[in-house]
């Protein structure tokens, strides 16, 4: 009989922990790249490796739209284009014929790594060579 109860007390506990899940108590929010952005703070340093984020007053803005399409004020040239996304790179294609900066190829195309850190996305461009690092860090705006 005592067996019995043991058998009977084991297998309820492990119902009840198989039922346990950790996501049960985890509230998941989705990051997206969709909505207006701008930018807060750049990444840059001399050279030595003491590279740090720096302020910027009235930066430039992102718009994204469900549909890929996105306008921006980062150039005066140029301020809208389409956008796609694959794994963490963001490829933006301004849509302005002979529009180009003479950094990014083919012209008028900026491939940018980023991720996403609480409310702010960090792009980091491709198409620059930054020996100690470059970036451009956007907070979402509402």
């Amino acid at each position: 009989m005592v067996k019995t109860i043991k058998f009977g007390i084991i297998s309820l506990i492990i119902i009840m922990l198989s039922g346990c899940n950790n996501s049960d108590d985890e509230i998941k929010t989705e990051q997206s790249i969709i909505g207006n952005w701008k930018l807060i703070e750049v990444y840059s340093d001399v050279g030595d490796g003491s590279g740090d984020w720096n302020p910027v007053e009235n930066g430039y803005t992102y718009s994204f739209s469900s549909n890929g399409e996105f306008s921006s004020t980062r150039f005066p040239e140029c301020s809208s284009g389409t956008y796609t996304i694959n794994s963490n790179e963001l490829t933006l294609v301004f849509d302005c014929n002979g529009f180009t900066t003479g950094i990014e190829n083919p012209e008028g195309t900026f491939v940018e790594n980023y991720t996403f850190e609480s409310n702010t996305v960090i792009l980091v461009p491709t198409y620059m060579i930054c020996d100690e690092g470059c970036g451009w860090k956007f907070k979402k705006m509402n």
